[in-house]
């Protein structure tokens, strides 16, 4: 068993203990596994162990591995974890069936152009820049609930949930806290927050999501 395995493993068991330790149900939470960075041969192992849900940061390096890996392996879910420039929406419907990074007029409006011409629709979550931290991507948590509704109302998008990224140096708590309360006033139920430090936290407060890439794969 390789060692990317063995770390799934214990990933996936760490998971199931935090969601039994918040009273939530078994299998809540969907563990997506962040292979960016990390080739096909890195990746062939985790996908031979059964997991099917992963996060890629870069449309481009997504593109040069994913398409053959969904030949050789079924039931792929693709997630873009990533931000998104709007040059690339086309690239990006077409290959992912998950985008977690819409966080701006401009990409709602190409996502929704393309959604329509390429009679694909892929799951949407808005991110929130919930540290207000100018070199990240993200809307800012007092403009996203009216991003959501824009997103709904004006560009016609089905948004799933939410997505943040909390500072590096700061305790995620208040920022997996900030993310559910908007969620609820969004009208959403879905979180994707929590990462490989981090993830059994944020099942605590409520992550639909983890998006686990170090814990598993390790460092890159």
């Amino acid at each position: 068993m390789s060692d990317a395995v063995q770390q799934l493993e214990t990933v996936k068991a760490r998971i199931a203990a935090a969601e039994r330790e918040a009273s939530r149900q078994a299998d809540a939470v969907t563990l997506v596994a962040v292979s960016k960075t990390f080739d096909a041969d890195a990746i062939r192992p985790v996908l031979a162990a059964g997991q099917r849900v992963f996060g890629e940061n870069r449309v481009q390096e997504a593109q040069g591995k994913w398409p053959a890996l969904r030949l050789e392996f079924p039931g792929i879910e693709l997630h873009l974890i990533g931000p998104l420039q709007s040059n690339k929406a086309k690239e990006a419907v077409a290959l992912f069936d998950v985008i977690e990074t819409v966080d701006r007029e401009k990409i709602a409006s190409e996502l929704a152009k393309e959604i329509t011409r390429q009679g694909k629709a892929p799951r949407l979550y808005v991110q929130v820049n919930t540290g207000s931290e100018p070199q990240k991507a993200g809307i800012e948590p007092k403009e996203a609930v009216a991003f959501v509704k824009r997103c709904r109302d004006v560009h016609g998008l089905v948004i799933e949930g939410l997505m943040c990224i909390p500072p590096a140096d700061e305790n995620p708590g208040p920022h997996f806290a900030l993310l559910e309360k908007l969620a609820r006033e969004a009208g959403l139920e879905k979180l994707s927050m929590g990462m490989s430090g981090d993830y059994e936290l944020a099942v605590a407060f409520g992550a639909s999501s983890v998006r686990v890439g170090s814990a598993i794969f390790g460092h890159r």
